[in-house]
């Protein structure tokens, strides 16, 4: 497709001032310049090569956390014995927050050149570019030769994983209470038996082995260590719950840094870990593993995830979880713990799973309302905002109590810390034996 270039459009206004200073007759100046300049642009659109020669390549980073830059590289090559000016205009949604989608390059004779870009995604999922346009000028620079071409790409953000280094903290401090060093909050640890040691002054007097002792001169003890191959097993509400913003920030996208942390806590430690997201149906399943590659397997199910506006079924999530995971497991789910759902749909359909697994369940909590609860009104706006605050509280803390009330764990925590609080709920249910 031709196209003219800016270069033209300026040779057009500095023709058009000297027909108005010509002293000639203005009709014929006019005819003369503008078949001038035609002739010009013809010329030169019928020397530009053809976008269909130039070589292009997109190059992306492949995956990138939503909080990390990334770069995207265009690689241009001349294949001609000639000096060429390229331009390249690429398919970048705009929540990928690209410094730049069009890039001008001059390519010498049979070169390759590379321009560069930084993109800063602002949502995460699935990222498919597709076409990209060349732009080739003539050479003066008054025409181009313009072509859609497809170059199929794919970039993948992933949720940012904020509790790493919490993992990583809770991960080298179990493997410390596993070899038998004592830190303040682990006495004992474990409950499969390990092997036998001589007694030492922290120990506990129930762990003596009488039997070893009455073989030796000196006082045994059993050690013991987690146990491992224990199956964990996370519940992700993806629900019109889940669609509510804490910290600007969807509670599903603060649900998945906890989903990511407990993974990574339990795989390390040789649990198996697995994920079923679901609202209506099923969305998602990774069945339960402990290889290295588990949390990335986890990553990839869920990061294309977004809320949807309808009510979780929770009963056909746990029918279809039992059905598929029949071993005692610990179930994890995450969900927002606002009465009426969860009074409604989760209460009834909890004893499914609680006679026969452990059940923990996570909120996340929003701190706004702590805020406006604990705030001292000003106005009546503030008042009547005071009063929803402290209604919301306590409804919160009578769903919490129905659902100890039938046996799950409740951690409900804000934003930052729901993930710590959720692998330090699951390391006590693993030290005390109830996996």
């Amino acid at each position: 497709m031709p196209v003219p270039t800016r270069r033209s459009a300026a040779v057009a206004a500095v023709a058009a001032v000297v027909v108005l200073l010509a002293p000639v007759e203005p009709v014929w100046t006019i005819l003369a310049v503008a078949a001038g300049l035609l002739a010009a642009v013809g010329a030169d659109l019928v020397l530009a090569s053809a976008p269909d020669t130039i070589s292009v390549e997109r190059e992306l980073p492949g995956v990138l956390p939503l909080d990390g830059d990334g770069e995207v590289a265009w690689h241009v090559r001349n294949p001609t014995a000639r000096r060429l000016t390229v331009w390249v205009a690429d398919e970048l949604a705009p929540s990928l927050h690209a410094t730049s989608r069009r890039a001008r390059l001059t390519l010498p004779p049979a070169a390759r050149v590379t321009a560069r870009a930084v993109i800063r995604p602002s949502r995460r999922g699935k990222f498919t570019p597709t076409e990209l346009v060349v732009r080739v000028e003539g050479p003066l620079g008054l025409a181009a030769r313009q072509r859609r071409r497809q170059l199929p790409g794919v970039l993948r953000v992933y949720p940012p994983f904020k509790s790493r280094q919490e993992a990583e903290l809770r991960i080298d401090r179990a493997r410390i209470l596993e070899v038998g060093l004592r830190s303040a909050r682990g006495q004992g640890g474990g409950t499969e038996f390990d092997s036998l040691r001589e007694y030492g002054v922290d120990d506990e007097s129930r762990r003596i082995d009488w039997a070893a002792t009455a073989r030796t001169t000196r006082v045994i003890v059993r050690t013991y260590r987690a146990e491992r191959n224990q199956t964990v097993l996370l519940l992700l509400d993806t629900g019109r719950t889940m669609a509510g913003q804490v910290d600007a920030v969807p509670r599903l996208d603060h649900a998945m840094d906890a989903v990511m942390m407990l993974t990574a806590v339990a795989t390390r430690l040789g649990d198996r870990a697995g994920l079923v997201a679901f609202d209506q149906s099923v969305r998602a399943i990774v069945g339960p593993g402990h290889a290295r590659g588990q949390l990335g397997r986890v990553t990839e199910a869920m990061y294309t995830l977004e809320p949807r506006l309808v009510e979780s079924n929770y009963r056909a999530a746990f029918a279809q979880t039992l059905a598929r995971f029949r071993r005692r497991a610990l179930l994890v789910l995450l969900t927002e713990l606002a009465e009426a759902p969860v009074a409604e749909t989760l209460l009834p359909a909890l004893p499914l799973v609680a006679r026969d697994h452990v059940v923990l369940v996570a909120g996340i909590r929003d701190p706004a309302v702590d805020d406006w609860a604990g705030a001292v009104p000003a106005n009546a706006g503030e008042a009547y905002r005071k009063a929803a605050a402290v209604e919301s509280l306590d409804s919160r803390r009578r769903t919490i109590a129905r659902l100890r009330g039938l046996g799950a764990t409740v951690v409900d925590a804000p934003p930052g810390r729901l993930a710590p609080q959720l692998a330090d709920a699951y390391l006590h249910l693993k030290a005390t034996g109830r996996l």
